[in-house]
């Protein structure tokens, strides 16, 4: 799989801002080098709106890229900001949505300064929702960027990411299999030693007051283009956790 963007978060990669930034005008091109996340996003959505009410939710998607997930927030009826570090990532969604009549509130920002931001304006802690796909393996430091969703999230909101895991399986198929040989995604996209156990994730958002609800396995075929939910965490895996306090009712 790929990443929607490049890093979102506090000190981010300069080279993974500048690999997204040189191919976002494919972006919205379903054969294009973002294929594998045209095929993903209905399931990832689906998973989100299954699982926490977006109808009037406030819901922020961090490493938002083009835009993808963002905009099916939005037409869930969610009233959605997107971040994300890539200026050109950022220029091809606000353009997208603006063509589909849709307002998203696109930021390039980091979402540590959103968060700051947030805090300042008064409404710390005042997202219901915050997705993250496919972004925490190319940061630096992803226990930061938990402290910064759990900073965003209201007492009992709901919190979606999906990362890789750190594993041989996961070595072969999403480097070797999509990048060299497939040909999936650019050589380069992702790097092994980034890869993310659930055991580490879960440590980190249980550190930071988060705990953690549901996992579940992401299995991609290339070759039908089918996604599904699977048991099978070894490779794409999704996770819900949700901030401790009332659950939004709907």
């Amino acid at each position: 799989m790929t990443t929607e963007s490049a890093a979102a978060g506090v000190a981010a990669d300069p080279s993974e801002v500048a690999k997204f930034d040189a191919i976002a005008h494919r972006f919205w091109d379903p054969d294009g080098e973002f294929k594998p996340l045209h095929a993903l996003n209905p399931l990832r959505a689906a998973f989100v709106a299954e699982r926490c009410r977006l109808a009037g939710a406030r819901a922020v998607d961090v490493g938002c890229g083009g835009g993808l997930l963002a905009e099916a927030l939005a037409r869930a009826g969610a009233q959605v900001t997107g971040i994300d570090l890539s200026p050109a990532m950022i220029d091809v969604a606000r353009l997208h949505a603006a063509g589909e009549s849709l307002a998203i509130d696109y930021r390039v920002l980091p979402v540590a300064d959103l968060a700051a931001a947030e805090t300042a304006a008064g409404q710390s802690g005042g997202f219901d929702v915050v997705t993250c796909m496919e972004m925490l393996e190319h940061v630096p430091d992803p226990a930061l960027i938990l402290q910064s969703f759990a900073a965003l999230l209201r007492p009992g909101g709901d919190l979606f990411v999906s990362t890789l895991n750190r594993t041989p399986k996961a070595f072969a198929l999403a480097i070797v299999g999509a990048e060299y040989i497939a040909r999936l995604l650019p050589r380069g996209t992702h790097e092994y030693e980034r890869f993310i156990r659930p055991s580490e994730l879960a440590g980190w958002a249980r550190a930071c007051g988060l705990e953690p609800v549901e996992m579940a396995g992401l299995r991609y075929d290339p070759i039908t283009g089918q996604v599904t939910l699977t048991r099978d965490i070894e490779v794409n895996y999704l996770v819900h956790l949700r901030k401790p306090g009332p659950v939004r009712a709907g």
